[in-house]
């Protein structure tokens, strides 16, 4: 008879969420995360329909809202993470996102560009420099170990809520008529508002420690000398002066190019270039979602290891330009053929996108310093909005405009920042292990 204990049993995923929230500042970030991204998946599902078909805006007038928003959110990265360096985290991003809920139920009395436009910037705004503070506060009120766990648990909770919200969002679809898309928006921006109210219980320890707000003058009258150390350190560690970090948050804007590809590139293949029926765009959207759902919080297991977090990145890349190429395929081909290889791409594409994100995580987390956790994230969470921006112009200058040939640069992209976020990796290990062996 077998001596050993019972085989483990495997845990389900909600049971996996669930255990998560016996940290308190999860919890609060679930919570929050759960309420205010239903109201925020409503308000995708509806934005562009509500610009033109209800504002009468033009395709073009829509796309400059959106660009411009994004462009806000760009610059409110930055800002969040010098806030957050400086002030409560958990005070900041319980305001800007109160606020951008608020900005955003505004938009059920905008009336046109002008009125669009300036929401639409205020509100992004305000969202990005609370989505700053909250990575802030994951980056100090978590041990390094369970950072990229939390990360993983709240995008997984993101993609449940915004799929209800999106089934929410369809009854204003349904009516398409105004005062239907007005109520719905408001119920959105209410959603977010309500989820920010959480994130006031998060303790204290997330915030960033207290610094010498002015300088200490010594008898004599001059600065004292600890209070200018404390103020050259401070600068010293800004991550401007981080020319690793900076060459990751590169590295990683170019590969999260990659959601570019799903939101623009594969719907414009599809309808252009495949014989696929134009329905396939939902189906691609609700498999992403799904597997996101199923596999990114055990997937991204272990991933706090730079290493780990190097090869997972690596992986990655591979899928990815796996998927490029299979897209490319789809062209010309009879629809039964054409619906199966778009779902193989699909699969491709879901498991690069989740190594890349628990790849990133772990590497923005762990890569950057301690001390200046705020600044460290506003700079990362920029380079992937530039990347966001960019990455229409990119993909419609390549898989669009080449075919088959703009889909291998595309891989040929993929693959070239993966492997040099390994090499990143890589280096920041052997580093790591060798100042080890010069303390030991």
């Amino acid at each position: 008879m077998s001596s050993a204990g019972p085989a483990p049993v495997r845990q389900g995923l909600w049971h996996r969420l669930t255990a998560s929230m016996s940290d308190p500042v999860l919890r609060a970030l679930v919570t929050a995360t759960a309420v205010s991204r239903i109201g925020r998946g409503v308000f995708l599902t509806v934005t562009v329909l509500f610009f033109t078909q209800i504002l009468g805006l033009g395709a073009g007038e829509a796309a400059v809202v959106l660009a411009v928003s994004s462009a806000f959110g760009v610059v409110a990265s930055l800002v969040g993470g010098w806030l957050a360096d400086r002030w409560s985290a958990r005070r900041i991003a319980f305001v800007c996102e109160t606020l951008g809920g608020l900005l955003l139920a505004s938009y059920a009395l905008a009336g046109d560009f002008v009125s669009a436009l300036v929401l639409a910037s205020l509100s992004g705004f305000f969202d990005s420099v609370g989505h700053t503070a909250r990575s802030a506060i994951i980056a100090r009120g978590l041990a390094p170990e369970r950072r990229v766990h939390a990360r993983a648990v709240l995008r997984t909770v993101t993609n449940l809520s915004i799929a209800l919200g999106s089934g929410i969002a369809a009854i204003a679809l349904a009516l398409g008529t105004a005062p239907a898309y007005r109520s719905v928006i408001l119920l959105a921006g209410a959603l977010c508002a309500i989820g920010a109210l959480p994130l006031l219980r998060i303790p204290s320890s997330a915030d960033a420690p207290k610094r010498s707000a002015a300088p200490l003058r010594t008898t004599t009258g001059s600065i004292d000398t600890v209070v200018q150390r404390e103020r050259s350190d401070w600068r010293r560690r800004s991550p401007w002066r981080d020319p690793r970090y900076l060459l990751l948050t590169v590295l990683s804007a170019v590969f999260g190019m990659q959601f570019g590809v799903a939101e623009l590139g594969v719907p414009l293949w599809i309808t252009q270039e495949t014989n696929a029926p134009t329905i396939i765009v939902s189906v691609l959207l609700i498999l992403n979602t799904a597997l996101v759902v199923l596999f990114q919080v055990r997937v991204s297991r272990g991933t706090h290891d730079i290493r780990v977090a190097g090869r997972v990145t690596m992986i990655a890349g591979w899928l990815m330009a796996a998927a490029c190429f299979i897209y490319a395929l789809a062209a010309g081909l009879p629809t039964w053929a054409a619906i199966a290889v778009l779902i193989a791409a699909m699969v491709a594409h879901t498991f690069a996108e989740i190594l890349s994100q628990a790849g990133a995580w772990g590497l923005s987390f762990e890569l950057a310093d301690p001390v200046r956790a705020g600044a460290y994230q506003g700079v990362f969470g920029m380079g992937f909005s530039l990347g966001a921006l960019a990455s229409p112009m990119v993909v419609n200058a390549t898989a669009i405009s080449f075919g088959f040939a703009g889909w291998a640069m595309l891989a040929a992209i993929f693959l070239a920042a993966a492997a040099g976020i390994l090499w990143i990796a890589r280096r920041a290990a052997a580093a790591a292990a060798a100042s080890g062996h010069t303390a030991a």
